[in-house]
């Protein structure tokens, strides 16, 4: 085998276990901190944890057929996530006083996932098309199954630019693929794209449309 693909096969396995561990200690501080804020004890507070930093990269996996997933074969991921929910567990306080800036590692959390979840299927062979769409839910599925667990609508379906800006850091992962472009910049310009999308999202409560509210039958008869 040619020694360059090989030194590629290398930095593509490097660079997505590095977005991938980044990734899962920022949104296991995530889920962490909705188990504080929903007085969970520890081991609910660690069940969030890894839910919220695993649940999206064990879907991609499997869909993928890359299995077992990565998040249970690495001991590496579980170690992560629970390093990050103990933290939150034993310092509670100074992450509460840290909301911005967790909002700040949510989003980069994102970014790397949503990233790492492209490249991952482009390296599987999958079209560009569901590559993206991959990466998306890469980067949201961890909050999804997160806030299903204690009982609450997902944020990524009621909250600001948050799908959204995974899809388009996904999307710029797949041109840089298919114009040939090196995989480093590639990755980082989508990584910061989605990034600097969610933030703007965030301070200028950029929101997608939603449906005027329906209006129940007293109220019609009322206004008639």
């Amino acid at each position: 085998m040619p020694l360059i693909p090989v030194l590629e096969q290398k930095a593509i396995h490097e660079l997505l276990l590095v977005f991938d561990l980044a990734g899962t200690f920022v949104f296991a501080i995530s889920g962490a901190m909705l188990g504080v804020r929903r007085n969970l004890d520890i081991f609910g507070i660690l069940v969030l944890s890894f839910a919220a930093s695993s649940a999206g990269g064990i879907t991609r996996d499997l869909l993928i057929g890359a299995v077992p997933p990565a998040a249970i074969r690495d001991w590496r991921y579980l170690a992560v996530a629970l390093a990050a929910g103990l933290l939150v567990f034993f310092w509670s306080s100074l992450f509460v006083r840290l909301r911005t800036a967790i909002l700040i590692f949510d989003a980069a959390g994102l970014a790397l996932f949503a990233v790492a979840g492209t490249q991952k299927a482009l390296a599987y062979g999958l079209n560009p098309l569901m590559a993206a769409l991959l990466g998306m839910l890469t980067g949201i599925g961890g909050g999804i199954v997160r806030d299903l667990l204690v009982a609450q609508t997902p944020a990524v379906l009621r909250r600001d630019l948050y799908a959204l800006a995974a899809l388009a850091g996904a999307v710029l992962v797949v041109i840089g693929h298919a114009l040939t472009l090196p995989m480093v910049p590639t990755a980082i310009a989508g990584a910061v794209a989605c990034f600097g999308l969610r933030l703007m999202a965030i301070r200028h409560g950029w929101n997608l449309p939603v449906p005027r509210p329906l209006e129940s039958g007293d109220e019609r008869r009322e206004r008639d």
